[in-house]
């Protein structure tokens, strides 16, 4: 791993000493990988010359407008089975497909007095509202569902969700107060460590299936040299492996 780390740093000075090699890279970001994606964009432009353009949304509709000839270079995915579909349907470059982080769940709320340790304040009454993404659109949606489904509370609580069509909506009716509670991704609201703000609990691992979030290198970038040295970076660097440990992300084995 230092030789790879150390072969990779070399590939990147040698790529910021040439400016004619730098790429303007149009990357689509999952909505939960929004603040990392923002620490590690100047990261990578300081070393490589390339310059990031990213964009934040849900992977569902994403996919939609990569259908439809958005001019994406790559696609950072909530899930594994998107960058599958996008190379299925030659709409993503075969053979480019790694997990880039492993995303985790957590019962969050904006009172740092509200969660304390499980999901048991979700069926009372000093929750009227509880946010969780739409599992058809949202990977962390679907977890939601299902760890509720093992701790035995989705029938209480369902009466009470507000969704979300993706996890940086769903965060914001948390973090505005409009649910007291909800289901969001880890990376939304922990840093090194805590919790940035109010109170939380970070759903065992066992109560849902892993959230496996891969990366593509879409068609529209296959010519783009940037493109290949962004995702090279997000797979092997230490820096990105650094933020991802940073927001709560676990890395595949």
């Amino acid at each position: 791993m230092k030789t790879k780390n150390i072969l990779f740093g070399a590939v990147l000075a040698a790529v910021a000493c040439t400016a004619v090699n730098a790429e303007e890279v149009r990357v689509a970001v999952a909505a939960n990988f929004a603040a990392p994606a923002q620490e590690l964009a100047p990261i990578y432009e300081k070393a490589t010359g390339d310059k990031l353009l990213l964009s934040f949304g849900s992977t569902g509709a994403f996919y939609a407008q990569i259908k439809n000839g958005a001019p994406f270079d790559v696609l950072l995915a909530a899930d594994d089975e998107t960058p599958a579909k996008a190379v299925k349907e030659n709409h993503g470059v075969a053979g480019t497909t790694f997990t880039y982080a492993i995303g985790k769940l957590v019962l969050w709320s904006s009172d740092a007095n509200l969660v304390k340790g499980d999901a048991a304040v979700l069926t009372t009454d000093a929750v009227k509202h509880v946010a969780v993404a739409n599992p058809k659109l949202a990977p962390y949606g679907l977890a939601a569902h299902e760890a509720m489904q093992k701790l035995g509370i989705e029938a209480a609580v369902t009466p009470k969700i507000v969704e979300g069509d993706n996890i940086g909506k769903t965060f914001q009716f948390v973090k505005t107060g409009n649910a007291q509670a909800g289901f969001v991704a880890l990376s939304q609201c922990y840093k090194d460590g805590a919790f940035t703000s109010g109170s939380g609990w970070i759903i065992p691992g066992d109560l849902y299936n892993p959230i496996a979030q891969d990366a593509v290198l879409l068609k529209k970038g296959e010519k783009n040299e940037g493109a290949k040295r962004f995702l090279e970076f997000l797979k092997s660097s230490p820096e990105a492996a650094r933020v991802r440990e940073a927001y709560g992300y676990g890395t595949a084995k």
